[in-house]
């Protein structure tokens, strides 16, 4: 069974930046691609950023050029480089094992002077 486990969410002024982390156990990790997600309030969770099991990567229109996702398959670990944050960035972010119907807790980011 998949676990996932996110961390490094918090509050932020606009143009700043957060790391965060997604800890997985439970599958053969070097063999999945995986993905970052979000929800904002009212609105459908979101598709962010997927980086593949070679390391490909793939981003949604508005956080290209600001967001970075990578990964270490050594340490079973997704993490999301979050840069020139703005208050449309406000959400609560998933990652999420591509093909895997299963979520974690998510981790809040806000952003707002």
């Amino acid at each position: 069974q998949v676990q996932l486990v996110e961390s490094g969410g918090g509050l932020v002024q606009p143009g700043g930046s957060l790391r965060l982390s997604c800890a997985v156990s439970g599958i053969i990790f070097n063999r999945y691609h995986m993905q970052w997600y979000r929800q904002a309030p009212r609105k459908q969770r979101e598709l962010v950023a997927t980086i593949t099991s070679g390391g490909s990567r793939n981003y949604v229109d508005s956080v290209q050029g600001r967001f970075t996702i990578s990964r270490d398959n050594a340490k079973n670990t997704v993490w999301l480089q979050m840069n020139n944050l703005k208050p449309e960035d406000t959400a609560v972010y998933y990652c999420r094992v591509a093909g895997i119907a299963s979520w974690g807790q998510g981790t809040q980011v806000t952003v707002s002077s």
